[in-house]
């Protein structure tokens, strides 16, 4: 499915992950950007700080809503989108790439086993939707 890369893990609250060895990069998917709407704020950690899974590691403001950014993963934050930060709306254009928000070192690697394949996060957005 093109919307929702087979590559990537999902989570419950619409973030990827995609995983490449200890490292985890993470965004919103476009089913959360479809939702909220053109974003025009993003609020991220700095490099070094600690996320939690499942814990808020950031912000996004669109015109439409202002929602928390919740850990699909537990780790240290090693590179961080400034580019995004600086110009948001490229999570409009391209959640997955462009839109990438934070890479982080895993602390946990087993959480990834939780995460939602790209099969199962459609049938959750199928529900919600």
């Amino acid at each position: 499915m093109a919307d929702y890369p087979d590559s990537l893990k999902y989570t419950k609250e619409h973030e990827w992950a995609r995983i490449a060895g200890n490292r985890a990069t993470m965004g919103i998917t476009s089913f959360a950007k479809d939702q909220l709407g053109d974003v025009v704020y993003l609020e991220l950690p700095e490099v070094g700080a600690q996320i939690v899974r499942g814990e808020p590691f950031g912000v996004v403001e669109s015109t439409k809503a202002v929602s928390e950014l919740f850990a699909p993963v537990t780790g240290k934050v090693t590179k961080v989108n400034k580019e995004l930060v600086d110009a948001p709306e490229g999570i409009n254009d391209d959640p997955y790439e462009k839109g990438w928000m934070i890479e982080v070192e895993l602390s946990s690697p087993q959480e990834v086993s939780e995460l939602l394949s790209a099969a199962q996060y459609q049938e959750l957005v199928a529900q919600e939707g």
